[in-house]
């Protein structure tokens, strides 16, 4: 799409920038809309000799967006339509996506025009115009409010803790594989004071007597 950076004065202090340009489109009388029924390009008749032709120019100001109908040549404004996102003046029309119908205002009067490209490029560049126009005016709208800091989401949640050493404070570190090799060494006494146990069980303490071995008898 064209772009158009071009900024001029507008009475004494009034800013206007060309947002786009239609170097030829054609403007029709169209007929009143039927009820519950869109515009159709195809009943206004010859689209071949239309109303008007001349150039067409969206201008952003201060005060607003402007649709202007102009003569190419001499610049004599022919119609105007103010354009508002809330209420959009341009609709487009239901059997071809180069033709638009307009609602222009004049002192208080209010009318309807219907308004043709000759290209489909145009046509596109010209609706692309008016959406972008729509997004900012949204945005200025509802503006985003921007967070301080937006905390990471695998951080816990809560105020944060004090880890500091206080004076006299000490801390010990568990070498990995020390406590393992501990734990799994046979406690040789552990396994001594369980057979204890176990001669003194019902023996006051005292591990019993082994009784003697049997006598020899003797060779005479």
């Amino acid at each position: 799409m064209e772009e158009f950076a071009e900024e001029n004065k507008f009475g004494d202090d009034e800013i206007e920038s060309v947002l786009y340009i239609g170097r030829e489109v054609s403007v029709f009388k169209i007929p009143p809309l039927k009820a519950n029924e869109g515009h159709r390009a195809q009943e206004w008749g010859d689209l071949g000799n239309p109303l008007w032709k001349g150039r067409l120019r969206i201008i952003e100001r201060s005060s607003g967006v402007f649709i202007q109908f102009e003569d190419a040549t001499t610049g004599e404004l022919f119609a105007k339509a103010d354009y508002d996102p809330a209420k959009p003046s341009v609709e487009a029309v239901l059997d071809s996506s180069r033709y638009f119908v307009i609602r222009v205002e004049d002192n208080g009067k209010r009318a309807y025009i219907g308004m043709g490209f000759l290209e489909r490029t145009d046509s596109f560049d010209f609706n692309v115009t008016l959406q972008d126009y729509t997004k900012r005016w949204k945005a200025r709208l509802n503006p985003t409010t921007p967070t301080p800091e937006n905390p990471s989401p695998h951080l816990p949640a809560g105020p944060k803790k004090d880890y500091t050493l206080k004076e006299g404070q000490t801390f010990s570190i568990a070498i990995p594989g020390r406590a393992k090799a501990i734990s799994t060494t046979p406690n040789l006494l552990e396994g001594s004071t369980s057979s204890m146990s176990t001669l003194t069980s019902g023996n006051g303490g005292v591990p019993p007597l082994l009784p003697p071995p049997p006598s020899v008898p003797r060779k005479r």
